[in-house]
């Protein structure tokens, strides 16, 4: 009697290595090119249309970085105290009018900006003051706690590059440089559909056979996070017809479709052979574990995200395939996600021929952090990704990885 496998990912020979994956879809699914105006409260998460250049600097003048006093530092006696007498004040908003003497300090808050002709802050920790004249100490360095015009952002210079996502910081430097308003990419329209006659809304009454569907609330919450405008289509019966139909109609008014099941090779697996009716697929089967089954294709110049059923296979697939492709519709500038070296917390054996990646947790050794593996297998367990603080990447010649090993990294927070 023949061996019976217990492998899902028997004949890895015929998968399709992710580099080279993308690199077939280099330049295939180019960036929307609508461009809108939104204000600054609305722009947090959209991708920028254009280079930003500084329209003025910022900041607009010299100023204290300090409170303290501000005075000219050749007035100081070289290797002992010198005491100048305070011929003013000067506070953020308020600037002294007139240019002060030589000889004198005048007392300066932060923000404020410098008095006419003078080069040096001496904060106030360090000052003695007694009789209208204040003490300053002896090694005070010249230009000591004075910021100077156009320190953070020079007039004309780049601000911003074209494909940025605009984060709380984008949004306030566009602030600081006046702006109330930005050039954006308008946002990419996504639809999202589960698949299976065996998944059932949450809150509805579970048939028997039947659990809740929950890759659909991920996706649309994965998405949001990208700043997209989704559609939720809902989930189709295992009907190629109605699912054929359903895919139709979405691509006429989306710029792409992504879906959870239905991408396998299964009898009941209809959503890859729709998408191959009505247009093509550019690949399926990838060299990655879990989420060898995710498809990429389109439907006319709908792009088409399929992801597999298995909900923590569905999240991986979409930090690694489907994020990068709908940023890169986006307009994004290509950012990979950064890679962590930590020292492996477990042993595991692993095939040769496909990239595993593996649910960790980080935990504080005696060396720096170890990742700490989730104590199951299964693409199924949606808890964990709960539990894990992000993915261990195990590359693809590699065979076994040993206990204290170094091993690379992907925490979440750099896949959202």
């Amino acid at each position: 009697m023949a061996q019976l496998n217990d492998d899902c990912f028997a004949g890895d020979n015929r998968l399709l290595p992710l580099e080279e994956a993308f690199a077939r879809l280099r330049n295939v699914f180019p960036p929307v090119v609508e461009i809108e105006s939104v204000p600054l409260d609305r722009a947090v998460g959209r991708i920028l249309a254009a280079d930003l250049a500084a329209p003025l600097d910022v900041p607009a003048y010299d100023n204290s970085a300090v409170d303290g006093y501000a005075l000219l530092h050749a007035d100081l006696a070289a290797g002992a105290a010198t005491r100048l007498r305070v011929a003013g004040r000067a506070a953020a908003g308020h600037p002294l009018g007139d240019k002060p003497g030589r000889g004198t300090a005048v007392r300066i808050f932060t923000g404020a900006p410098m008095p006419k002709g003078f080069d040096t802050v001496l904060m106030q920790e360090d000052a003695r003051l007694e009789d209208g004249h204040v003490t300053v100490p002896p090694g005070l360095k010249h230009g000591a706690n004075r910021r100077f015009a156009g320190e953070d952002a020079k007039r004309g210079t780049m601000a911003i590059a074209a494909g940025a996502r605009l984060r709380a910081q984008e949004i306030g430097l566009a602030a600081a440089f006046g702006l109330t308003r930005l050039e954006v990419r308008r946002r990419l329209r996504v639809a999202v559909l589960s698949t299976g006659d065996e998944i059932a809304e949450p809150g509805s009454r579970l048939a028997a056979g039947q659990v809740y569907d929950s890759n659909r609330r991920t996706l649309v919450a994965l998405l949001a996070g990208l700043g997209v405008e989704v559609t939720d289509l809902g989930i189709l019966r295992d009907q190629r017809e109605e699912i054929g139909r359903h895919l139709a109609a979405a691509a006429e008014s989306h710029d792409a479709i992504v879906t959870s099941g239905g991408v396998s090779e299964g009898e009941e697996d209809h959503v890859r052979e729709g998408v191959a009716a009505l247009g093509r697929l550019h690949w399926w089967r990838v060299a990655i574990k879990p989420g060898r089954p995710v498809s990429v294709g389109q439907i006319g110049k709908t792009v088409f995200l399929g992801l597999p059923g298995n909900p923590a296979a569905t999240m991986t697939t979409f930090f690694l395939v489907a994020r990068p492709v709908l940023l890169q519709m986006a307009g994004a500038v290509p950012r990979p996600p950064v890679r962590f070296s930590v020292r492996a917390g477990f042993a595991q054996k692993k095939k040769p021929g496909r990239v595993e990646y593996v649910r960790v947790r980080l935990e504080a050794g005696p060396d720096g952090p170890v990742a700490r593996r989730f104590p199951r297998e299964g693409a199924g367990l949606l808890s964990s990704m709960v539990w894990s603080d992000g993915l261990a990447e195990l590359p693809l010649d590699l065979e076994r990885l040993e206990e204290g090993a170094w091993l690379a990294y992907l925490p979440f927070s750099e896949m959202t």
